[in-house]
């Protein structure tokens, strides 16, 4: 894709309402695995429209303060440890867009966001777009999450990044609504899918305010109970749903897609509205 299509992207023509997408990305090992969680985000890439552009919001980068990535040549980052070494050796050389990350920044006022050109493409990332989109040839800028910040600010930050969707870009949440590492059940990780009761009972929970519209609940997460307590023990990997939540249009139909558990303590749903 040539990047002086991107050098003034909001002053392109409308190219029709992009979805927006939640993406369950669990193990990194998805990256280079083939399973039904990676045959999900080739299967949703094929029914959507081509993007111009992606705007990521990943679990795996938290800062103080608001940033957008905004080299021309993101670096691949392998953000995690004790894997095999193929998985270190993935490439995923999609290119950034600088005027991109320029307007993300001023069509956010609410909230001052900084251009960073040091963190790159994070696993949650790249594990995933590598899958819809395997040429690298779409740029894709990240979001950061600011770790201050509570659930409400990171919603309300995310409804002014709805005009990116008319102009071709895909914005992409990469978490998990349930994520609670501390309690994975290692030995049943492969074979059936497998979830605790109350990881069970998080998920349906979350899924049945998500298809009904009922966000406020989502939101207000911290006061949902014990189930969600246990879902959710650090925020990072469930945040990246609230960007995606607060950007559903009125018109917009949500499909879930990916719906199963993992080792008793993870879920791998994911989420489109379109």
């Amino acid at each position: 894709m040539n990047l002086k299509n991107l050098n003034k992207i909001m002053d392109l023509p409308d190219s029709g309402k992009m979805p927006v997408l939640f993406l369950g990305h669990g193990s990194p090992m998805n990256a280079i695995e083939e399973n039904e969680f990676v045959n999900g985000f080739r299967r949703v890439s094929r029914e959507i429209s081509m993007p111009r552009a992606i705007l990521c919001i990943s679990a795996h980068w938290e800062t103080k303060g608001t940033f957008v990535t905004a080299m021309e040549n993101p670096r691949t980052i392998h953000d995690f440890g004790g894997f095999p070494q193929e998985l270190f050796d993935v490439q995923y050389p999609a290119p950034g867009s600088p005027e991109l990350a320029k307007q993300t920044k001023d069509i956010v006022t609410k909230t001052d966001i900084g251009l960073d050109e040091k963190w790159g493409l994070d696993h949650g990332a790249w594990s995933v777009i590598k899958h819809m989109y395997p040429s690298a040839n779409i740029p894709i800028i990240q979001l950061s999450l600011d770790y201050s910040k509570p659930a409400r600010d990171h919603y309300d930050l995310a409804k002014q990044l709805s005009p990116l969707r008319q102009k071709g870009v895909l914005i992409v949440g990469s978490g998990n609504m349930v994520h609670n590492l501390r309690l994975v059940a290692w030995d049943k990780l492969a074979g059936k899918p497998y979830a605790y009761d109350w990881a069970t009972e998080a998920n349906e929970k979350m899924k049945s305010k998500i298809l009904s519209g009922n966000f406020e609940k989502l939101i207000d997460y911290k006061n949902q109970g014990k189930a969600f307590d246990l879902a959710i023990p650090t925020p990072e990997h469930y945040l990246p749903l609230l960007y995606t939540l607060a950007l559903k249009d009125k018109n917009d139909e949500t499909t879930l897609f990916n719906d199963l558990p993992v080792g008793g303590s993870l879920s791998m749903t994911s989420v489109k509205f379109e």
